[in-house]
């Protein structure tokens, strides 16, 4: 199934240049040259990614390791891949790839909040997206089931390290140490 989400037809390939020339005010993102916009967030996709992000940054500020930052955030993978992620967090040894307020490659970890609009492209296209381009970790928030998953990036393929739901806790592999309870993020 993931190739035939990330491989269908197009209208127009675009590129990096042409998506920096859109002047209306939606957001977008480019899979493999293919314009997509993302609409709003629900009020409880925000709630979720801001207390997730609230966890990291926390842990990150305390040990000065890196940002992270959330949406809408351009992260330019190539010239025909810019995505969105939720919440991206970047060591201090990549952020040297920050350039005009963008990240040229990949970060270490991306975390998507699942929506019903979006759960085809955060499971397959963006998770295909990220595991090509390098992304370490990849945490995938799942609302409805109050569930997460963290995958992470072994010899350039995708490994499930961890999974909870419920009250269970998920942890991280490229922040030693970084533990959520799922609880705490989804009530």
């Amino acid at each position: 199934m993931k190739e035939a989400v990330l491989d269908r037809p197009k209208k127009k390939v675009l590129t990096y240049e042409d998506y920096l020339r859109l002047e209306d005010e939606r957001r977008y993102e480019l899979i493999n040259g293919r314009l997509e916009e993302m609409p709003a967030p629900s009020f409880e996709h925000q709630v979720i990614s801001r207390d997730l992000e609230f966890l990291l940054w926390e842990y990150v500020r305390k040990r000065r390791i890196g940002q992270v930052v959330d949406a809408p955030f351009d992260v330019v993978l190539s010239e025909m891949v810019v995505v969105q992620p939720d919440i991206v967090f970047i060591s201090d040894e990549n952020l040297k790839n920050v350039k005009n307020g963008r990240l040229f490659g990949s970060p270490d970890l991306v975390v998507e909040v699942v929506s019903p609009t979006s759960y085809v492209r955060d499971r397959y296209e963006k998770f295909s997206l990220y595991e090509r381009y390098g992304v370490k970790e990849y945490w995938i928030v799942y609302p409805e089931l109050k569930a997460i998953e963290v995958w992470c990036l072994k010899d350039g393929k995708y490994v499930l390290h961890s999974i909870a739901a419920g009250n269970g806790e998920v942890e991280s592999c490229v922040l030693k140490g970084f533990k959520v309870k799922v609880e705490e993020v989804m009530k």
